[in-house]
């Protein structure tokens, strides 16, 4: 049995040190000797052993020492070794430490006083406690605070004893009298705490006595009044208007920590209006003026906790929080624009619009290494105001478009969807937005950013103007043609002619058709081109540069579109000579790109599917068939149209999922204020009632299913014939998990000595040492126990129960079922973009594949009990999971309390036996998450009943 001790040091047993060594030691006459030989035997006592021997020796040798190392030693020596028998007596011996105690608390020196008075805390025998109280209360009117302070916590330590009230009557009158007198802040802080513990109606009555000065004593004991506050108005409800009024003179102190508690306090206990916007206010005083991030991001996390509850007090607070975003730190800038972008009202929408604008603009100084990933989030929240609020889109859409050549392509890419999406929306900004993209299509540098950039100029340049601008912007960024030129077989100039190659990744040398070297690329990159053409390569426009690396997706792409300016050409222009003549250009344009996907002077031809496409637009231009036409022109749009309708649908879906739905019960009782005596009560306490009344209305107070899910979450440890029965309340909250252990004596004889021994393994941490307890026949004791977590690693708590009984003197043990901790407890469904979701997949080191298993033969249903078994969030639209086709296909999506991402990838294919096969693909950041979620899976994934 590990003893009892507030020292706790590492010390290794294998060589131990032997008790004569020690005993010598100690009887030197050497301080430093017997410093080193203390610390030996604390240690080995704290590991089991026993000593019994250096008692003697520590009474006559180390006792009379004025070193006050020695002195501090001695003390954890007398709280380790046992001060009673088996039968619970003091040994005779003891008597010896009471004299040496008595002396110590008479000392001349303060130290040794204050040490003295901080070990008898510690001490719970009354025998031992008893002579010396009359020279604990002498301490109390010390000179010395540090003296003080001690006397003050060892009167309430022998005051919380089982005999304590007998050996001190009157010791909350006098520790009151203390505080009424006492300056030192730490000893009136120890003192209101003892009238908090010991006697809660004496440091009541103290404060409502001097309620007009708590604003002015220590930052200490003002949180210690808090404390007191909370404790009282959650047994007497109906009396917290005047402690509220305490609360909120305190939110002007000085010390960050009180006024931080005094909000957190003040939203926990009302909920009136104007209780909750001076909890605000302090919260964005917080943000504002401390400079610790940490800080910061708690302080967001009470703002967003507000946000649920008080939403609409909160909307007046959203310019103080968007202060927040002057903070260099990307999480608390991500966390603010999170907050803000569920605040925005019709009455706030411009002004945020307008400071995010501001913050936009700052990025383009490129001060910070991060600029480009700032300017994303600011891009994103924008886009988010924008759909919100159609209205505020022409402020921002043609700023935004300056950074379409932005060199952080996500950034670039973000703004160009967001121009898709309100060129679509709003009808009216299209000339506008159409004007704008082709003056600076020439910027844009990014593959994907001119695929979509090329789709919007297609569907929505529609007058005359418009489309001959979009066809000479393609023409001027592809240069002339053709886009290579050829060496003639034989020409004595080519032999000389150097050939250069443009290639961002690794090279080799290679040699040519014409006897010259070049180097060649293994990636899709290198471009070969003659000296003379190599110059026009590379200041010709952006479309022709990114064809020449190899891109013909891209070049696919611009010949679609071309052809779609084409056939909208042949709609509003009349004569029909221009067209063809256009139509013309277009097709030497197209298959110009045909033959350079075709040449050898790439080192990968073009690739198949991008061939067909082209092919199609060719042939659709030589030959333009109506029905066809039709399709071009006008399905491409209204499935853009219905995809937006899609995730307009998706996102109103998800915030009614997140309104709390609850009811009140057909019998509850509701206060009518309005009929009830105001007489005495404040505005405070009648917005108070107010909201409470409405929250009784709504059924707000009432949590459904929290009874059930409990008896969901109780494990038995033990078995019915055990002597000891024992069951398990496990309740996990983000980094805690706590132990709420019922333990029944069923046996007719009195358990001494009761232990509940705990071990864990994976990413688990016990919290505190185990306590002995005595169990009484046909008794119960509930036992908690505190266990850390650090990681989503699936961890195994496993232990004992151990007692003694009167009759048996050996230790009897009753071996506990294992608790498993499940990974489900720490992950939450999520949402991610598209593109978020694909970086992180191609990021992500951990992968763990799961093969099929199911006796579910149905796709849907199969992904609906992967979904439920795994508590994610399926990021596949409904849409694109409609029909049966025999294959399905979704991501999934969790985030941990650690802030890790669970990425999963279900595929299946249902084979002709009707049986589902396929794979299930999970990655992580970290491996735990990874192989924890995989087993889940495994274990879950075969349904059926």
């Amino acid at each position: 049995m590990e003893k009892s001790c507030t020292l706790l040091v590492h010390f290794d047993k294998g060589t131990p040190a032997l008790a004569n060594e020690i005993k010598e030691a100690l009887e030197g006459n050497d301080d430093m000797a017997k410093i080193e030989a203390m610390k030996k035997a604390v240690m080995l006592l704290l590991n089991g052993e026993t000593l019994p021997q250096l008692f003697i020796t520590m009474v006559r040798y180390v006792l009379p020492s004025e070193d006050h190392t020695v002195q501090k030693l001695l003390l954890l020596y007398l709280e380790i070794i046992e001060k009673t028998d088996s039968k619970g007596k003091v040994l005779p011996e003891m008597i010896l430490i009471c004299q040496n105690l008595r002396n110590n608390l008479q000392h001349p020196n303060e130290y040794i006083r204050g040490v003295t008075l901080r070990f008898l805390c510690r001490i719970n025998e009354a025998e031992i406690i008893e002579p010396l109280i009359p020279s604990i209360l002498t301490n109390l009117e010390h000179r010395h605070p540090f003296v003080r302070r001690n006397a003050i916590l060892s009167v309430m330590a022998i005051y919380k004893l089982p005999q304590g009230e007998h050996l001190l009557v009157d010791a909350p009158e006098m520790i009151e009298k203390v505080l009424s007198t006492e300056a030192d802040q730490s000893a009136k802080r120890n003192a209101f705490l003892m009238l908090f513990t010991c006697a809660q109606d004496h440091a009541v009555n103290y404060l409502l006595t001097h309620v007009d000065r708590v604003s002015e004593w220590g930052e200490l004991l003002q949180m210690v009044v808090l404390d007191l506050i909370r404790k009282v108005c959650r047994v007497k409800r109906g009396e917290k208007g005047k402690y509220i009024k305490i609360i909120i003179s305190l939110l002007n102190v000085p010390s960050a920590a009180v006024v931080f508690e005094c909000a957190s306090t003040l939203v926990s206990l009302s909920s009136a209006p104007t209780a909750i916007r001076a909890a605000a206010n302090t919260y964005c005083q917080l943000l504002l003026t401390q400079s610790d991030n940490n800080v910061k991001l708690i302080v967001l996390d009470r703002l967003d906790e507000l946000k649920s509850s008080h939403r609409e007090i909160m909307v007046d607070m959203i310019m103080d929080i968007l202060r927040a975003l002057s903070s260099p730190n990307h999480d608390i800038r991500r966390k603010t624009l999170d907050i803000v972008l569920d605040l925005i009202t019709p009455r706030n929408i411009n002004e945020v619009v307008l400071t995010l604008k501001k913050e936009v603009v700052k990025t383009q100084s490129g001060e910070l290494e991060k600029d480009g990933e700032y300017r994303q989030m600011l891009i994103q929240s924008i886009h988010s105001c924008a759909v919100k609020f159609p209205e505020v889109a022409g402020t921002v859409v043609h700023m935004l478009m300056d950074f379409l050549g932005d060199s952080n392509v996500a950034s670039a890419m973000d703004v160009i969807v967001f121009v898709r999406e309100i060129i679509e929306t709003n009808p009216k900004l299209r000339v506008s937005i159409v004007t704008r993209l082709l003056d600076t299509f020439y910027q844009i540098r990014a593959a994907r950013v001119c695929s979509c950039a090329l789709w919007i100029i297609s569907e929505y340049c529609l007058s005359l103007s418009e489309v001959e601008s979009g066809i000479m912007t393609i023409k001027q960024s592809l240069g002339d043609l053709p886009f290579y030129e050829a060496p003639e077989e034989g020409d004595s100039e080519n032999k000389s002619q150097k050939v250069n190659s443009i290639t961002v990744s690794s090279k080799r040398p290679a040699i040519l058709a014409d006897g010259t070297y070049a180097t060649q690329s293994a990636a899709s990159e290198t471009v070969f081109a003659p000296v003379n053409s190599l110059q026009s390569t590379l200041t010709s426009g952006n479309l022709r540069s990114l064809l020449l690396t190899g891109d013909f997706f891209l070049g696919a792409v611009v010949a679609c579109t071309l052809t779609k300016l084409v056939l909208r050409l042949t709609e509003v222009q009349m004569l029909k000579s221009e067209v063809n003549r256009v139509c013309a250009q277009v097709l030497l344009i197209v298959v110009s790109m045909v033959q350079l996907g075709q040449s050898s002077f790439l080192p990968h031809p073009i690739d198949s599917d991008s061939c067909d496409r082209i092919v199609v637009c060719l042939r659709l231009l030589c030959n333009r068939n109506e029905e066809i036409k039709k399709i071009w022109l006008k399905s491409c749009r209204e499935s853009f149209v219905q995809m937006l309708v899609e995730k307009q649908m998706r996102e109103t879906e998800e915030i009614k999922a997140k309104a709390l739905v609850s009811h009140a019960q057909p019998d509850d009782l509701i206060d009518f204020y309005h009929l009830k005596s105001r007489k005495g009560m404040s505005q405070l306490e009648i917005e108070d009632e107010v909201q409470d009344d409405l929250k009784r209305a709504t059924g707000e107070f009432i949590k459904e299913g929290d009874a059930a899910n409990k008896l969901n979450r109780i494990l038995q440890l033990t078995g019915f014939s055990d002597p000891v029965y024992a069951e398990a309340y496990v309740t996990v909250h983000h980094y805690d998990i706590v132990l709420d252990v019922t333990v029944i004596n069923r046996t007719k004889e009195t358990l001494q000595n009761l232990c509940l021994e705990l071990a864990t393994m994976g990413d688990l941490k016990l919290v505190e040492r185990p306590q002995n307890y005595t169990l009484a026949p046909q008794t119960s004791k509930q036992i908690k126990a505190n266990i850390k977590v650090s990681s989503t690693e699936t961890g195994v708590i496993f232990g004992n129960l151990v007692y003694e009984t009167s009759n048996v003197l050996e230790r009897n043990v009753v071996v506990l079922n294992d608790i498993h901790i499940d990974i489900m407890d720490y992950i939450s469904p999520a949402v991610c973009s598209d593109t978020a979701y694909r970086n992180m997949w191609a990021e992500f080191e951990w992968e763990n594949k799961v093969a099929v298993n199911t006796v579910i033969q149905d796709e849907k249903e199969f992904l609906d009990h992967i979904i439920k078994s795994t508590n994610m969030k399926c990021l596949t639209p409904p849409s694109a999971l409609e029909g049966y086709c025999g294959f399905l296909a979704a991501n999934l999506y969790a985030k941990s309390v650690f802030g890790e991402d669970a990425l999963v990838n279900l595929c299946v294919e249902k084979q002709a036996d009707g049986k589902l096969s396929g794979y299930i693909r999970i990655r992580s950041k970290t491996q735990g998450i990874a192989l924890s979620l995989g087993d889940k899976i495994t274990l879950k994934q075969k349904g059926g009943p």
